[in-house]
């Protein structure tokens, strides 16, 4: 079908997909251990582009709408961890606007497919630099917006109609579907739209309620809440929410409690809200529920608390859902042994690794290697022993010519000259076999436990760095 113009589909009705924002369901946590009190969960996730931010990129897209930012025909630009970029696109292209973002590079893949899938442009920029550097991305952003005739700089760590959002929709949503009984609401700080406009409207409804801030370590805002600093910030894996900066928006002084939870910790937690609870939730999710954990555990009467699944895990299947990306980061650890089997990522044993057979064909071996994104895979045969190894140039060479190769048995392009190690051998033998251009094939006398790459030992070897 034709892709339509930005400029027809501003002609056009928006979709009724965003009447959908908003007035998400709250469910009650019933087997995590929450001491006391009861905990639920407001299921941000059921927003249409998966996630919380969906409800201000609406509110800060309709304000710009109102007040003359954004004209027809105009471009929407934005600085964004990934979740207000998917509404912003879901929104921009609705209501057929051009929008690009600005995205730092250790956001999901899942997550840039989709603002691309959505039609939204992408630049990608470094996610190690901070504020004034050329490449930080706000800062991008904004120059972005300078150069784009008729662009519209969105800026949610600015834009009063962020909070606004929360004020209006989130927080009378939660005090109705509590009944008017809520003790404690936990959020994290992104740009700090939630905890603002919850804390506007609390102050009003319930000035008693607690807001409790769950922050990644490495960001600046807990030590901000408690002794009024801002330090120096450091780094950490969970996206969307944290720091290195206090946000203009951010109105932090009606937080009673803040707790500083790791990567690890988040991680951990999001996954056992998967399989405690059944609920597929986003990284940022873990941090703010381990955090609502750590408030409750530690009441001693009963309160009724309410946090958020920030977005849809969906988004998080090749990182955190991901047992090779969690142990390659170091966030899993396996029985160590002392030996080169600690660089192995995937074990055969365990049917980790992807193999093929000697007599399966070249496309069927292709079409493996493409799927596990691996470059290379070990050729065992029937009784489980490792008879050759076959790699991309192997099968270019075969078939370059003539891809009717492709029908061809492995075995018929495999090479059978293998760099075998036991696990004993020394990391010197490891850097030979790389010198000579292969992959070493770890065997422990006939048994065949996996292979290591460059890739590995270079995981290994960050694995080892200080913490």
């Amino acid at each position: 079908m034709m892709q339509l113009s930005h400029a027809a589909a501003a002609h056009q009705k928006p979709p009724s997909i965003l009447s959908l924002i908003g007035d998400t369901p709250l469910v009650e946590v019933t087997r995590l251990e929450t001491g006391l009190c009861q905990l639920f969960l407001k299921l941000e996730n059921y927003n249409p582009s998966g996630s919380i931010k969906d409800r201000i990129a609406l509110s800060m897209i309709e304000a710009a709408e109102r007040d003359g930012r954004l004209a027809p025909g105009g471009t929407i630009i934005e600085a964004t961890a990934g979740n207000t970029g998917l509404g912003l696109a879901l929104i921009g292209g609705a209501k057929g606007y051009r929008t690009i973002l600005v995205i730092p590079d250790k956001m999901s893949q899942e997550k840039i497919a989709h603002v691309r899938a959505l039609g939204a442009e992408v630049r990608l920029t470094r996610s190690d630099v901070t504020r004034g550097h050329p490449e930080y991305y706000q800062d991008m952003a904004a120059r972005l917006a300078a150069e784009i005739p008729g662009s519209f700089y969105v800026n949610q760590f600015g834009n009063p109609a962020n909070p606004i959002a929360h004020e209006r929709g989130t927080g009378p949503e939660i005090w109705e579907q509590m009944g008017h009984h809520l003790d404690a609401v936990v959020c994290g700080v992104g740009s700090g739209g939630t905890i603002t406009g919850l804390s506007r409207f609390f102050s009003r409804v319930q000035p008693h309620l607690e807001m409790v801030l769950a922050d990644p370590a490495g960001s600046i805002l807990v030590d901000y809440v408690k002794t009024g600093n801002v330090g120096t910030a450091g780094s950490w894996a969970v996206e969307g929410i944290g720091e290195d900066f206090v946000p203009e928006i951010a109105d932090l002084s009606r937080v009673a409690e803040a707790y500083t939870i790791d990567d690890a910790e988040s991680f951990s937690t999001t996954r056992e809200l998967l399989r405690q609870e059944g609920i597929l939730a986003g990284s940022s999710t873990g941090t703010l529920l381990a955090g609502a954990l750590r408030y409750c555990r530690a009441q001693t009467e009963k309160k009724r608390v309410v946090t958020f699944v920030a977005d849809d895990g969906n988004k998080y299947l090749s990182k955190m859902y991901n047992d090779f990306w969690m142990a390659e980061q170091g966030f899993t650890a396996r029985p160590a042994h002392g030996d080169l089997s600690d660089l192995i990522s995937h074990r055969y044993e365990a049917g980790e690794v992807v193999t093929v057979g000697p007599n399966d064909t070249l496309l069927t071996a292709v079409k493996r290697m493409r799927a596990a994104d691996v470059s290379q895979v070990p050729v065992v045969d029937e009784n489980g022993k490792v008879v050759g190894l076959l790699d991309e140039s192997d099968v270019l060479v075969k078939v370059h010519h003539d891809p009717e190769r492709f029908n061809h048995a492995v075995h018929t392009a495999m090479t059978d000259r293998l760099e075998t190690l036991s696990p004993a051998a020394k990391m010197k033998d490891l850097l030979e076999v790389f010198d000579r251009g292969r992959v070493a094939i770890v065997m422990d006398n006939d048994k065949f436990l996996g292979l290591i790459t460059r890739s590995d030992l270079l995981s290994y070897l960050r694995r080892q760095m200080p913490s």
